[in-house]
């Protein structure tokens, strides 16, 4: 299987690295600058106990020949519109585009731009970060991808490349619903990063101190209920086992999203919190606290435009 890695970021990089120690035959589209580190220091992914170095291969924009049989595209939403013009010349007829993005509004832009039939939903379960050398840093041993066909159910092709990021090693999984595991993912991102955002600390922190826990019941909550409404309901147990994990004591778990505001860098405003409470005042769900985070990091998205505005 051809297989095109688009973005080797914390997330494509880390799955593209286990297809490419496997010896599948796996290229990778990246911008320029994030090409010369690779080719300087190569693809390395650290964490506890492990340090693992990939000499990947490499195509930037306009390098791209022939079609690919999977697509796994894993970049930010803030560079969604440029990926989907550098990806065109990779999908042909027979390609499968795996989005690996939070949300759900990526998938209807994918849809218009290469057809449904040509996109199946994904989902990765994965926590790690970039460093300042460039290199992936597994902050958890979690590390999964579900893939499935927007309609639902069982698929041929599915299977297949199931097998495939199964023969790297890459734990997959093929849920009979891939759209509500889109949502479950959805939930769960959301009120992480709304809690580490708005709150400034990790998970531990806020659980650590009264009405702590209350807090993350009352975010959890909103969430949720925009995903029932909207026909996902995520079951019960997910949800005991994310407020489980979100009130853990001493936990240094954050938001990806909270570390870019750290780092007064862009973040998926829109993408994560903005369309969801669009959608939540459609479905007439009353969302205060994930209203709140969009006004804040609204907020943050306004004062990095405001110092990177060139002036006359």
């Amino acid at each position: 299987m051809k297989i095109l890695v688009v973005g080797a970021g914390a997330t494509g990089g880390y799955f593209g690295a286990r297809l490419a120690q496997a010896g599948k035959d796996v290229t990778f589209l990246v911008r320029p600058r994030r090409a010369a580190v690779l080719r300087e220091r190569g693809l390395r992914v650290t964490g506890p106990g492990e340090t693992e170095t990939v000499a990947p291969v490499l195509v930037t924009a306009g390098e791209l020949t022939g079609h690919y049989d999977l697509v796994l595209l894993s970049v930010k939403a803030t560079a969604l519109d440029a990926a989907l013009d550098d990806i065109a010349p990779a999908v042909g007829p027979g390609s499968a585009v795996v989005p690996l993005l939070n949300g759900m509004a990526h998938l209807d832009r994918l849809n218009d731009r290469f057809g449904a039939g040509a996109v199946l939903g994904g989902v990765a379960r994965i926590i790690t970060t970039l460093n300042e050398e460039g290199d992936i840093v597994r902050l958890a041993p979690v590390a999964s991808l579900s893939i499935g066909e927007q309609g639902g159910g069982p698929s041929p092709r599915v299977e297949v490349i199931a097998a495939e990021l199964a023969d790297a090693g890459i734990d997959t999984q093929m849920p009979a619903d891939i759209l509500s595991s889109m949502w479950s993912k959805w939930v769960l991102i959301s009120t992480l990063a709304g809690l580490t955002c708005l709150m400034r600390g990790t998970t531990g922190d806020v659980a650590a101190v009264p009405g702590g826990r209350d807090f993350v019941a009352a975010l959890l909550a909103e969430s949720a209920g925009v995903a029932a409404a909207a026909g996902h309901p995520v079951p019960k147990s997910e949800l005991d086992a994310v407020a489980a994990m979100l009130t853990k004591e001493a936990s240094p778990l954050t938001a990806s999203l909270y570390r870019d505001v750290v780092q007064g860098a862009p973040t998926e405003v829109e993408h994560v919190f903005g369309d969801l409470v669009d959608r939540a005042r459609l479905l007439s769900v009353d969302t205060p606290l994930l209203e709140l985070a969009t006004l804040s990091l609204r907020v943050h998205e306004h004062r990095i435009a405001a110092t990177t505005t060139v002036r006359p």
